[in-house]
């Protein structure tokens, strides 16, 4: 008796057809449970001769899941900024592999706030089974908000005390300290701060880099550079700061890779040498960094690892724990900018 191959349409019959229950074809076809490579590649094999796809939206429902997370850039504070941008074009990669390894696919949005329901909006659409968030931006009391309600949510950001969204991030403070310290070891003595100054991340590094610098009896000498996040837009801003500094700094700690970039961009167009005139830091420990010239000195936030912990604290969260935030030490990374 010949086998119809076109009227086969669902689990059983293809169960039937390799000898195998139900269950064994659908762990097979799904990668999950347990099921030996040899019956897996056969019941592979004769589910693409029969052209049957598994229903994931029906088998989704089913178990009220959507195996998809939401990966949310807000940028409330600078909306020139795009997803392009080598911080977000990193953290996106790395999450995106711990997800894949978990079977999860990535649903990515960029957000420019307009209000405090821009987390709420994903959360509740029915898309997603938990939300991550690249960066708390300015929106700070809005994720405070969501997370009272919304607890399958974590966040890359910085921490305040009774902070109670959950955060995955690098103790800023201790990076700020670590990247002047490192200058003034190097002899430089007129410190600057390029970047931001306000909020759990930015802010926190320049606290640390302001402590350092009054510890070693140079609080007069440090210099506000602020600039932008996106990258042309960092270097023209730095540009025109430092051909009004009257007295040009010797050391730079930028507070973030991007930002150095426009740093070592701008000195160079005004005609000043890395590390010769000016040295730099870094913050962010990107890839890019190593690419530069000079290859760039920086605080590394270890990017990859804190992905990781974010995913794993959100499949924590998932499944109902009350998962706490973590900090990441910073470790240095000392290069050519220095």
């Amino acid at each position: 008796m010949t086998t119809d191959y076109t009227k086969v349409r669902n689990l059983k019959e293809i169960a039937e057809l390799a000898g195998v229950s139900t269950a064994t074809v659908s762990r097979a076809l799904t990668g999950t449970g347990r099921v030996n490579d040899e019956t897996r590649a056969r019941i592979a094999a004769l589910a693409q001769k029969l052209g049957y796809h598994p229903n994931i939206v029906a088998r989704n429902l089913r178990k009220q899941k959507t195996s998809t997370v939401g990966v949310l850039v807000p940028l409330g504070h600078e909306d020139i900024q795009h997803l392009s941008d080598p911080f977000f074009n990193a953290m996106t990669g790395f999450l995106a592999d711990a997800l894949a390894e978990l079977g999860y696919d990535l649903l990515l949005s960029r957000v420019i706030p307009r209000d405090e329901l821009w987390v709420e909006r994903l959360a509740n659409s029915g898309r997603v089974d938990g939300v991550l968030v690249i960066g708390q931006s300015n929106q700070f009391g809005a994720l405070e908000a969501i997370a009272r309600r919304y607890r399958p949510l974590v966040v890359w950001g910085g921490h305040y005390p009774g902070q109670i969204h959950c955060a995955v991030g690098s103790q800023n403070r201790k990076g700020g300290r670590m990247a002047a310290r490192h200058l003034i070891e190097r002899g430089c003595r007129r410190i600057a701060f390029a970047g931001p100054t306000e909020g759990p991340e930015f802010g926190e590094r320049f606290a640390g880099v302001c402590e350092v610098v009054a510890e070693a009896g140079l609080g007069d000498g440090l210099i506000r550079l602020p600039t932008h996040f996106e990258l042309n837009a960092a270097y023209s801003d730095i540009l025109d700061l430092l051909r009004a500094t009257p007295l040009m700094p010797d050391g730079i700690v930028a507070g973030a890779d991007v930002s150095a970039i426009g740093v070592i961009r701008a000195l160079g167009a005004l005609g000043y040498r890395v590390p010769d005139d000016v040295r730099v830091v870094g913050y962010d420990g990107l890839p890019i960094g190593e690419l530069l010239t000079p290859p760039l000195t920086t605080v590394d936030q270890q990017l990859r690892h804190g992905a990781g912990l974010m995913v794993d604290l959100l499949m924590r969260r998932i499944a109902g724990e009350d998962a706490p935030g973590i900090l990441i030490d910073p470790v240095l990374i000392v290069r050519g900018s220095t």
